[in-house]
């Protein structure tokens, strides 16, 4: 058989079944489950709050009075400005669960161009690109998205870009690393002797079967990003009020701690918390079954 006969269609009809597979094994793993379960509770959670939600999120309940404690009318109380704090609750679970996978997306989009052609081309390439994303990874994470957003403004887009200048170097070092094994397999070779461009070898051959890990990064990175997009609204430059942040949420109810109004720390804390955890499970399922192939 000539090398143009050999048939492009082999490597992706082998990662395509993997993926459902996949999908499929994540039930061998109890923890992955538990993980899976959380995340898809928050998705609910996200996609159904206009109709689970008791009350509009910035709509004011004075007839109650200022942070409110739990009761039959309000299950977690209201904060400062009489605010049912479950239904803000469950609408910031649309914030976090839009704006942490669309910066992750992000991030992977550009750290894996990065990754794969300082991988699959090497030399000067190589070079320059590490050194770019050595120089964004010496600083401090936490300085660099405070002076992003200081300088740009508080909105989800500058979080968004913000988490994609900061996180792509990462996504691009794994790329890498990955790239550099899989450049020299068989496939890869087969590719080449048809006459397929580079970036169809690095897109179509190597980015697929590189998928594992990146598929458990991802999953951790997404719940790192929700734990940035608290952080920054608890500094003060994350999203705009009134928008429902749960970590704008937490800072809200600093000046009340010590008055024992802590339920209005709590609730938006265990949020975060659970949906991160979520996350962190997942990503381990899903690690515990690829190391079983």
């Amino acid at each position: 058989m000539s090398a143009n006969a050999i048939p492009r269609q082999t490597a992706r009809r082998a990662v395509w079944p993997g993926w459902l597979a996949g999908v499929q094994r994540l039930g061998e793993s109890p923890v992955g489950m538990v993980g899976a379960g959380l995340v898809l509770f928050w998705c609910l959670a996200a996609i159904f709050a206009p109709w689970l939600a008791p009350y509009d999120p910035n709509a004011n309940h004075f007839d109650v009075g200022p942070v409110a404690p739990p009761s039959a009318a309000y299950w977690l109380g209201t904060d400062d400005q009489g605010r049912d704090i479950l239904s803000r609750i469950i609408f910031g679970s649309r914030i976090v669960l839009t704006i942490a996978p669309l910066a992750t997306l992000c991030a992977y989009v550009v750290g894996c161009v990065i990754g794969l052609l300082a991988g699959y081309y090497r030399g000067w390439v190589d070079t320059v690109l590490m050194q770019v994303c050595n120089i964004i990874l010496s600083f401090p994470v936490l300085i660099l998205y405070v002076i992003i957003m200081v300088k740009f403004g508080p909105s989800a887009i500058n979080i968004i870009a913000a988490v994609t200048f900061v996180a792509s170097p990462q996504v691009a070092r794994l790329v890498r690393s990955q790239t550099l094994e899989l450049r020299e397999r068989e496939y890869v070779a087969a590719a080449k002797m048809r006459g397929e461009s580079a970036w169809y070898i690095m897109l179509i051959e190597i980015l697929p079967n590189a998928r594992g890990p990146l598929i458990v990064d991802a999953c951790l990175r997404t719940g790192y990003t929700a734990i940035t997009i608290g952080t920054l609204g608890f500094l003060g430059v994350g999203l705009r009020p009134p928008d429902p942040d749960w970590g704008g949420m937490i800072r809200d109810t600093y000046g009340f701690l010590l008055g024992g109004d802590v339920h209005m720390a709590l609730a938006p804390a265990f949020a975060l918390s659970s949906l991160v955890v979520g996350f962190s499970l997942l990503a381990d399922g899903l690690r515990e079954v690829s190391m079983r192939d």
